[in-house]
């Protein structure tokens, strides 16, 4: 998650306190590396876990994809500790903040939907996905902090998609079905749209109250 430094649109991550990511932001900005390539890496992550969600219905395919899919959040947590901690914020670091986290989204939630065999749910698991964050975004543009929480925030639609791939690879040897996908993408979606009311009616409520 790339930013701009306002603490308001940046969210809270307990990890980023920890020693390994800590020390990983120090290296990568000490090498040079830009938090905008960051953010492009964790769409480079994604892109891979999607294609490997799609096209390869292997338990290693899906125990590959769960794991590019917390790369991907591990580019979240980098890009925003290396622009802020380490002091390499960008003029352009409000569009690398929201853009490549609504594209890895779906290139990870729109492939889930057809390896379940259910591609609307997929197409509606992004769309819940993205509608969520702009809740959040529409709440900071009328004056209020931005608000991260819900059910189905992305590091828990991560973590719903990484445990939906990982049952997945064990129940195709045993089963040969695909029902661990069609929870996960199930999940994702309800929560996603529970989210996305709560976010709004939070909304209102601190409209109301200024």
């Amino acid at each position: 998650m790339n930013t701009t430094g306002d603490d308001g649109a940046r969210r809270p991550i307990a990890s980023r306190s920890s020693f390994w990511a800590i020390g990983t932001a120090r290296f990568l900005g000490r090498a040079g590396v830009t938090p905008n390539s960051i953010s492009v890496a964790s769409v480079v992550f994604a892109g891979f876990g999607g294609a490997l969600i799609m096209f390869c219905a292997h338990p290693l395919g899906w125990l590959t994809a769960a794991a590019c899919v917390q790369l991907r959040l591990v580019c979240n947590l980098l890009d925003g500790m290396v622009a802020i901690e380490g002091g390499k914020k960008t003029a352009t670091g409000a569009l690398y903040n929201e853009f490549p986290d609504r594209i890895a989204d779906s290139l990870l939630l729109i492939p889930l939907g057809y390896a379940a065999g259910l591609p609307w749910l997929g197409w509606l698991c992004a769309l819940l996905a993205a509608l969520t964050a702009y809740v959040r975004v529409f709440g900071g543009s009328v004056g209020l902090a931005q608000d991260f929480s819900g059910i189905m925030a992305k590091q828990r639609r991560m973590a719903a998609l990484t445990a939906g791939l990982v049952a997945q690879a064990v129940e195709w040897p045993l089963f040969g079905s695909h029902w661990s996908l069609v929870t996960a993408a199930s999940v994702i979606a309800l929560g996603s749209l529970v989210t996305c009311i709560t976010r709004t009616r939070a909304i209102a409520r601190a409209l109301e109250a200024a």
